[in-house]
């Protein structure tokens, strides 16, 4: 439950301006901390964690691990500060600054970087001790994600079922010989783990030092091709060969006419409770550990989710059927009494998803862009209809910024609701202040304002549309928008924060 006005700034890591091509946990990402505490902000929103790979857009919600760290995230400079590359390495790889990431150029430039990096990480002693204490504390997943890095670069273009049987039945004897093998391969990958959670958790300590909680994402699903399903496949709904029964998605909704199709496997529900779902209370204690706060990915899906037969290729086929349901949230809240969370209720959302947010107090969400259409005066999106306990937002990763939904989305009759409910005029000019002071003074406890809405930014910086699978996730700040070099414009932010109550 969030007990108490604050505000906040929605920005991914990767889009943080940087010289290597993508955002990362280095010096730009202290300084937009520093913005934040400077203009009362409390709150910094990311998305996922989670590593990357091209064959799925490079999305966050789309990954190979649920509890590994992205690579990619792991700053140059902050390996240089400790040592581990040196000054002539780092100007090397710098890439020309641009709006979007190029995600051919970053990957093998990171990777080329980091095996730099773990060549000289045996010649610093002191690292060596703290290496083994995270190894150890990370012991239940970290040694599986190192071999099934490595397993899946050996057998390049293969899924993990159409490994050698023995490795894809997880033989003792066969794993055993194979991560002698490839012990050095294996052990680089925990070490780039190591040296990303280190970089994490330095960064997380210096935003709550400021006063800055961060709030995470965890998404609901993983991909087929990660190594929860390889290791937990019993956890997930497969035939007997391994392959996918059916695949996740969303039925047809405001971003699609035939609905979204993820391809991710669905749980196995009844198996998850019948050992007292071992593997989300996990999967939440290591989320908790990294963020403040979390917010829960498709919220719903928890109690029902979209069921598509795996061969469909839309989502429009498919049905819905009972998630994990009253019993994973009783779970829930015997192990996280405080219930850090934040739920993603957006979209349909049923009776009984609404029973479970009031029964445990979840705060949901309500994005001013929903706040419109044609359930107007009545739409719960609107500011009128807020609760104390929920989140407000300008907008999310998957809509366009205020000034591209402004000028391409909505027609004559939104705008016209809109400047009746705010009683002047409105247009492109004054848009986007005008949707950040309805939301600093909605009765919801927490505001959370997008980075592009702030800065009055357009379609080309939208992060996501989910009703397509190109040019997604791959926005850049560039250096010159980066908010301390633009104070002068940004004091209003702090003072709409003071005026409605939201600094302490």
């Amino acid at each position: 439950m969030l007990n108490k006005r604050a505000s906040g700034i929605l920005m991914p890591i990767f889009s943080l301006p940087s010289c290597f091509g993508i955002g990362d946990l280095g010096p730009r990402a202290y300084q937009f901390a520093d913005f934040l505490c400077r203009n009362k902000q409390q709150f910094w929103q990311i998305l996922p964690l989670n590593p990357t790979e091209l064959i799925h857009g490079n999305s966050p919600y789309f990954s190979y691990s649920a509890f590994a760290g992205n690579p990619l995230l792991i700053s140059p400079e902050q390996l240089y500060r400790d040592g581990l590359l040196n000054k002539q390495e780092l100007e090397k790889f710098h890439l020309p600054e641009k709006s979007e990431i190029d995600f051919s150029r970053v990957y093998p430039l990171k990777r080329q970087l980091l095996h730099k990096a773990v060549l000289e990480f045996s010649k610093l002693p002191k690292l060596q001790q703290e290496y083994s204490e995270f190894c150890q504390q990370q012991l239940s997943w970290l040694e599986d994600y190192a071999l099934f890095e490595v397993l899946r670069r050996y057998f390049s273009g293969k899924n993990w079922n159409e490994w050698p049987l023995p490795l894809k039945e997880r033989k003792k004897e066969a794993l055993l010989e194979f991560r002698n093998k490839e012990s050095t391969e294996i052990e680089r990958y925990k070490i780039i783990q190591f040296l990303f959670f280190r970089q994490w958790n330095e960064f997380k300590q210096y935003c709550n030092n400021k006063g800055i909680k961060i709030i995470g994402d965890m998404p609901i699903y993983v991909t087929y091709q990660s190594v929860e399903v390889w290791t937990h496949p019993e956890l997930f709904k497969l035939d007997k060969s391994g392959d996918q029964l059916f695949q996740a998605g969303v039925p047809p909704d405001y971003f699609s006419i035939t609905g979204q199709l993820w391809g991710n496997p669905v749980y196995n529900w009844p198996v998850h409770l019948k050992e007292d779902f071992q593997w989300w209370q996990r999967r939440v204690t290591h989320n908790l550990a990294l963020y403040d706060l979390l917010r829960i990915d498709h919220f719903r899906g928890l109690l029902a989710y979209w069921e598509i037969p795996a061969g469909d290729k839309t989502a429009a086929g498919g049905k819905w059927v009972k998630g994990g349901g009253k019993d994973f949230f009783r779970m829930l809240k015997r192990e996280f009494p405080d219930l850090p969370f934040i739920a993603e209720d957006l979209g349909v959302i049923t009776d009984d998803v609404v029973e479970i947010i009031r029964k445990y107090e979840f705060p949901g969400m309500r994005v001013l862009q929903f706040a419109f259409g044609d359930s107007f005066p009545h739409n719960l999106h609107l500011p009128h209809n807020h609760i104390p306990n929920c989140a407000v937002f300008t907008g999310t990763h998957d809509n366009d910024t205020i000034q591209g939904w402004w000028q391409k989305e909505i027609k004559g009759e939104q705008k016209e609701r809109i400047k009746k409910y705010l009683g002047k005029e409105i247009n492109a000019i004054n848009i986007n202040w005008e949707f950040i002071r309805i939301a600093q003074s909605s009765v919801a406890s927490l505001a959370i304002i997008t980075i592009q809405d702030l800065l009055k930014l357009g379609s080309g910086a939208r992060i996501n549309n989910p009703a397509t699978t190109q040019s997604n996730w791959q926005w850049l700040l560039m250096s010159k928008q980066l908010p301390e070099l633009q104070e002068e414009a940004f004091p209003k932010l702090a003072d709409l924060s003071r005026t409605y109550a939201r600094v302490e």
